[in-house]
């Protein structure tokens, strides 16, 4: 039996009609000039029926290569040749994009607000309206995020754990390394989880800059996901899947002392325990320390500034129980699942702003 045509797609005070495209604001709170500030969202409605998909980013203002991948996903999506429904977030904190800022004006962290209240502060104000408009609406969400200042991370898709749905959906993804990583009270990813709507998160690339690389694996994992579930006509690339290396533990390695630091390896690499990561000396290079891995891993985030204190977190490794499989690939998803199961009880990732 063929499907029925799709409804328009009802939002804030919009209906979109199927197979069109519509840009619209939603106003949020005041600014201090006492003028709106409002969530700006892109909704795709196909001509087809389908799922209800969000791709958010900034939601920590200064993160902006989650911006751009959604500029260049606009490049590749035409609602007329869609099914179903995507909303677009470019900067889902607004008030950091503008002033170039992980916080709102008040310090708070948006991704600690969820689920927020009408007359809450502005963080909860604007969770409140992310989830009302955005979260509630979908079936799967896909957040875009970067390290924080002066770190790199490599392209790598955080899951919840216990979850062969959103495995699968992050093997689709297809990023270098899939990292199982509990949920964190308030944040946007533990909501979506309460209301039963999975969610990938993206880390790739540093914040206040765009990169190359991070916005190329972001747009076509976005991409292949959309495919995998029936939204777009693409190839999902699961069947020539390479399997993405797993884990769920992870640790910082620290400056030895205060100095200037010349690295030798980078995100992306894989090391073993004992290899030489950096050397840290003094302002003349005098009384050099070696750095080296605690573990054998996968470099997944480096810092970029070469100027540190003693303590500073430098080099951010994924352990790996065995690295001999990494990279390799398999013949269907299903033998990418059964071989690429983390080794450990997942634990913490600490985000960006708590290693500093």
């Amino acid at each position: 039996m063929q499907s029925s045509a799709p409804e328009p797609f009802r939002i804030h005070d919009r209906a979109i009609a199927p197979g069109s495209s519509e840009i619209l604001t939603i106003p949020v709170s005041q600014q201090v000039t006492g003028l709106d500030a409002s969530l700006a969202l892109k909704v795709l409605h196909g001509e087809k029926p389908g799922p209800a998909v969000f791709v958010s980013a900034a939601i920590h203002g200064d993160e902006i290569v989650g911006t751009a991948i959604i500029q260049r996903l606009l490049d590749h999506l035409m609602p007329g040749a869609m099914a179903g429904t995507l909303i677009l977030a470019p900067a889902v904190n607004i008030y950091g994009f503008a002033s170039h800022s992980r916080y709102l004006p008040d310090r708070r962290d948006l991704n600690r607000s969820f689920p927020g209240y009408e007359n809450g502060s502005l963080a909860a104000q604007l969770a409140h309206t992310f989830l009302e408009q955005v979260i509630d609406r979908c079936s799967l969400g896909i957040d875009l995020h970067t390290a924080a200042v002066h770190r790199y991370n490599l392209p790598q898709i955080r899951i919840a754990s216990g979850s062969p749905y959103l495995t699968e959906l992050a093997m689709a993804f297809a990023p270098p390394i899939i990292i199982e990583s509990p949920l964190r009270p308030g944040s946007m990813r533990a909501l979506a989880h309460d209301r039963e709507t999975p969610m990938l998160l993206l880390e790739a690339g540093e914040a206040l800059r765009f990169d190359r690389y991070a916005i190329n694996v972001g747009v076509s994992g976005v991409l292949r996901v959309l495919a995998h579930i029936g939204m777009i006509e693409l190839d999902d690339g699961l069947a020539a899947v390479k399997v993405p290396t797993r884990a769920n533990r992870s640790s910082w390695v620290r400056a030895p002392r205060g100095g200037v630091s010349r690295r030798v390896r980078k995100s992306g690499d894989v090391v073993r325990q004992g290899d030489m990561l950096a050397v840290v000396g003094g302002l003349f290079g005098e009384d050099a320390q070696e750095l080296v891995s605690p573990v054998d891993g996968v470099i997944i985030g480096h810092a970029t500034l070469p100027v540190v204190n003693q303590g500073d977190a430098l080099f951010h490794i994924a352990e790996v129980e065995t690295l001999d499989g990494v990279g390799h690939g398999a013949r269907s998803i299903a033998d990418a699942l059964a071989v690429s199961e983390p080794p450990h009880p997942p634990t913490t990732l600490l985000d960006e702003d708590e290693v500093l």
